[in-house]
């Protein structure tokens, strides 16, 4: 017996680990996630830490950085600056610059498995995102969430938390959900302006103990498209 969780309101994927998202049609998911998502991280050279990658919480003002694939033998991936140059994302140029306004002896890592946090699939519902927005008095922002998927269910927030150890079937594609997803400083952080509003977080924190949304595994490969049904099985 399947179970019609809600529909899929919008796709994105991340190419650069805390750079600026791009909103798909349509994705390609394989067994490492979304192709072309998270494929390459700067990494903070000096850093012991299991997380050391630079992140808008080191540098808001990454979040102002564009990834735009080239269409190219193989593709090519250029990054839009704030400034407006665009640049290779294996340039060094570009490392010198995010260096430079990091603060921090950055290195470029490239994975063609993807930097992820956990794993490599994330889900959450605009039900749990209006929510939050409204708690902290904040405008309804999706993009403070960098989430794969974002589902429409017409339901109540948080509900993707019962979502975790089932399986589901986002159009070709089956994912088995491992865990909700605690959230850190970046929500807090407007993906347009990189301007932080605490309360975010703040809110998350007291309506469902900093978790918003899921994280998730690729079990079947395949394609997925907006306006798909999201069906656990």
């Amino acid at each position: 017996m399947t179970t019609t969780l809600g529909r899929i309101r919008s796709i994105w994927r991340y190419p650069v680990k805390s750079m600026a998202g791009e909103q798909l049609p349509a994705a390609d998911v394989t067994l490492q996630g979304l192709a072309g998502d998270r494929m390459y991280a700067f990494v903070q050279a000096g850093s012991t830490s299991p997380f050391p990658w630079l992140t808008g919480r080191e540098m808001p003002s990454l979040l102002q950085y564009h990834p735009r694939w080239r269409e190219a033998k193989p593709p090519r991936l250029d990054i839009r600056t704030p400034a407006g140059d665009e640049l290779p994302i294996e340039s060094d140029e570009l490392r010198v610059e995010v260096a430079a306004a990091s603060g921090r002896d950055v290195f470029l890592l490239p994975n063609y498995r993807g930097s992820f946090d956990v794993a490599p699939i994330t889900l959450i519902s605009d039900a749990t995102i209006d929510r939050i927005a409204e708690a902290s008095q904040t405008p309804p922002n999706p993009g403070r969430f960098r989430m794969n998927f974002y589902i429409d269910t017409g339901g109540e927030p948080f509900a993707e938390d019962a979502w975790v150890g089932r399986t589901l079937r986002l159009g070709d594609v089956r994912i088995a959900v491992t865990e909700r997803d605690r959230r850190c400083a970046m929500v807090t952080l407007d993906p347009a302006s990189s301007n932080a509003s605490p309360a975010v977080l703040r809110a998350t924190a007291d309506l469902n103990d900093a978790y918003a949304g899921v994280y998730a595994v690729v079990l079947i490969p395949g394609q997925v498209r907006e306006g798909q049904e999201l069906v656990a099985e």
